[in-house]
């Protein structure tokens, strides 16, 4: 059972920082984020209402939620990597990310919305993405809660949660038939 509920809490796998982060492995971050606007929304372009509503796995955020998530978790990310970029190890702002999920917008506000949100924002990232060099991503942030951590390795942790959270959809999809 504990090996279901894992692949259905991680289905492409739990994120594991590489140990050694190259500028050719940024450059396939970089069109990670780069084509999961479009990824993401053929996951959910054709669910209706109901589908949006369904829970990817039993206590598991809805579809819906998802979506807004990821737009509210890579707005973080995003701005986690300009302050990496313009101050000295900066001491970054967490968020509850559960709490965040339960707000009302996550609720009435289409997932369109998000969907464009990401669209937009991820084309900023990865052009952002495209011109760093080894200097650059190797720039330190302090995160309250993992201590330090560089550039190079939250590029890499948001292009694996957009996969992972998109494979919830994918995999809900499939396993409903839908």
């Amino acid at each position: 059972m504990s090996e279901n509920i894992d692949l259905l809490k991680y289905p492409i796998g739990k994120f594991i920082f590489p140990e050694i982060i190259t500028l050719n492995d940024i450059k396939k971050y970089e069109n990670e984020i780069r084509k999961l606007p479009v990824e993401l929304s053929s996951a959910v372009n054709n669910l209706d209402e109901v589908q949006l509503n369904t829970p990817y796995r039993e206590g598991g955020w809805s579809v819906r939620q998802l979506v807004h998530h990821i737009a509210d978790s890579h707005m973080n990310g995003y701005i986690r990597v300009k302050w990496g970029l313009t101050e000295d190890e900066p001491l970054i702002k967490t968020y509850d990310q559960d709490e965040w999920v339960k707000l009302p917008d996550t609720f009435n506000t289409p997932v369109s919305v998000s969907l464009n949100l990401i669209s937009e924002l991820h084309e900023r990232w990865a052009n952002l993405i495209s011109v760093l060099n080894s200097e650059q991503i190797s720039k330190k942030i302090k995160h309250p809660e993992n201590s330090y951590g560089s550039l190079d390795q939250v590029i890499c942790l948001y292009a694996w949660h957009g996969k992972h959270h998109t494979a919830h959809i994918s995999s809900l999809i499939k396993r409903m038939n839908w």
